[in-house]
C-alpha cells in the first residue's frame, strides 16, 4: 500500500498527541507550522521530532504552501491548536474543500467579536459586547449600554488560555487595562489590534467539548468550571469537574451549544465551547474549533474512555460519528495557584497528596526554592492534581483537603 499521511496544522498543546494517535493507525504524521518557532506560551509542547516532515509557512503565501503539501494527497487536515485554526481552514479550502469548516467564516470561529456578531445574525442569545481599537468609541458604548456603573470584562478578541481577561469593578478606571492589552503580543503570538469589552455574566461556567461530522454534533464531555478571582483577574482555574450526560445542566446547555456551532459554521472536527449558565439561560463565552488544550484529552479518557483525539481518528479514518458519551467515573482536575510571584518556600506541604483515596495523578513543575509566577491564567498555574473514582463524596473531601493545603502556600516576594 502507498504511504498515507496525516497533515496536522500547529500541533502544539494538546495537538501534540495527534502524531502518536495517527502513527498508531499506520499513518505518517506531517506537521505544518506558521513559523519556525512555536508561539512562546506553548513552545514547550512543540515536538518536531515526532513528525516525519515539518513544513513552515513563513513569508510564503498560503497557496504556495498548499502546493507543497499536495505531495501528501491530503483528503483532510487537522488543526492541532487555536493558533492553527485559520491556517488549517485556508489550506483545507484549497486542498480538500468540504472536508472541514467553511474558510469564509473562519473569523466567526476564531475571533470573539466575530462570534458575537454571528450569534446575533442567527438570533441566538449572547452577551452584549463591543470591540474596537478606539478607547473613546468603547467609552461611548459602555455609557450607552449602562455598564459604566456596573461590572464588565475587558480582554483580547483573539487570544486563549484566559490571557489578559480582566474584571472591571463599578466606578473603576478601565483605561489602564485597555492600554495594557492594545498592541501587546498575546498567547497566540498575535499583536492585539483591538480590545473587547463585554458585559459581566453571573452564573456557573461550563466547558463543552464536541466533535462534528458533516454538520452533526456529538458531545465528547461536559465539565463544570470553578474559577477564582485575584484583584482584577477572573480566569484563575480552580477545578474542572466532569458531569454525567444526563445531568440537568447538560440537558439545558446541549441544544444551545449545538445551535452555536451551526451559527459559527462548525461542520467537521473538534469544538471546545465555554458557556455561562445564567438566570436567563446559557450564554456563550467563546468557542475554539480545535481540541481542548492542556491535559484535557488525558483526563477525558480517564473519565469517559474517549476523547476528541479518539473522535478525530474515528471520523477521519473510519467514517464514524458518535453522538454522545458516558461518564465511567467521577473526575476532578484540581488546579493549584500561586498568590504572588516570588520564591516558593514550602513546596513539601503537598508531598502527601499521593495518599489521598481518590488520587490519580499530579504535576508539580515547581518545588521548594524555585521562583514561581503569580497565577493569573491557565498558563501560569502552580501545579495540578487529578482526583477520580466511583465515590463523588470522597473526591469532594479530597478536593477540600487540597484547598486547605493550598491556603498554606508560602511565597517569598522578591523585590523587582
Amino acid at each position: 500500500m502507498p504511504e498515507q499521511y496525516a497533515v496536522l496544522v500547529e500541533p502544539i498543546s494538546t495537538g501534540q498527541e495527534y502524531a502518536e494517535a495517527f502513527r498508531a493507525e499506520g499513518l505518517t504524521p506531517i506537521a505544518v507550522m506558521t513559523s519556525e518557532q512555536a508561539v512562546p506560551a506553548f513552545a514547550h509542547t512543540w515536538h518536531p521530532e515526532n513528525f516525519a516532515k515539518v513544513h513552515v509557512l513563513g513569508e510564503r503565501s498560503v497557496a504556495e504552501l498548499a502546493e507543497e503539501l499536495r505531495q501528501y494527497d491530503p483528503r483532510w487536515l487537522v488543526p492541532g491548536s487555536e493558533v492553527g485554526v485559520e491556517l488549517c481552514d485556508a489550506l483545507t479550502g484549497i486542498l480538500c474543500p468540504d472536508s472541514g469548516n467553511d474558510p469564509r467564516t473562519t473569523l466567526d470561529r476564531r475571533d470573539k467579536w466575530h462570534m458575537a456578531k454571528a450569534l446575533e445574525r442567527a438570533g441566538l442569545p449572547h452577551l452584549r459586547q463591543h470591540c474596537s481599537a478606539d478607547r473613546d468609541e468603547l467609552d461611548a458604548w459602555i455609557a450607552e449600554q449602562g455598564l459604566a456603573g456596573g461590572r464588565f470584562v475587558v480582554k483580547p478578541p483573539k487570544s486563549a488560555a484566559t490571557d489578559d481577561v480582566h474584571l472591571i469593578r463599578p466606578g473603576e478606571d478601565w483605561h489602564p487595562v485597555f492600554d495594557r492589552i492594545l498592541g501587546k503580543i498575546n498567547y497566540g503570538g498575535l499583536r492585539n489590534e483591538a480590545v473587547l469589552v463585554q458585559e459581566y455574566a453571573e452564573g456557573t461556567e461550563f466547558l463543552i467539548d464536541t466533535y462534528s461530522v458533516d454538520g452533526r454534533h456529538g458531545l465528547v464531555d461536559v465539565c463544570r468550571y470553578a474559577k477564582a478571582r485575584r484583584d482584577d483577574r477572573i480566569g484563575i482555574y480552580e477545578r474542572v469537574q466532569f458531569l454525567a450526560p444526563d445531568d440537568p445542566d447538560v440537558e439545558e446547555i446541549r441544544p444551545y451549544v449545538f445551535a452555536v456551532l451551526d451559527a459559527l459554521g462548525v461542520r467537521n472536527g473538534c469544538g471546545h465551547s465555554e458557556v455561562m449558565l445564567t438566570k436567563h439561560g446559557p450564554r456563550l463565552m467563546e468557542v475554539g474549533a480545535r481540541p481542548a488544550g492542556g491535559g484535557h484529552q488525558m483526563i477525558t479518557r480517564m473519565a469517559t474512555g474517549d476523547s476528541q483525539i479518539a473522535r478525530t481518528i474515528a471520523h477521519r479514518l473510519h467514517g464514524q460519528f458518535r453522538p454522545g458519551y458516558e461518564l465511567r467515573q467521577h473526575l476532578s482536575a484540581v488546579f493549584i495557584s500561586s498568590p504572588a510571584a516570588g520564591i516558593w518556600r514550602n513546596g513539601d506541604i503537598f508531598d502527601g497528596v499521593d495518599a489521598l483515596p481518590s488520587f490519580i495523578a499530579k504535576h508539580f513543575p515547581f518545588g521548594t526554592g524555585d521562583p514561581v509566577p503569580a497565577s493569573d491564567d491557565l498558563v501560569t498555574f502552580l501545579a495540578w492534581v487529578i482526583l477520580a473514582g466511583p465515590d463523588a463524596d470522597q473526591i469532594e473531601a479530597d478536593y477540600q483537603h487540597i484547598r486547605a493545603i493550598e491556603s498554606r502556600i508560602d511565597i517569598e516576594r522578591v523585590p523587582s
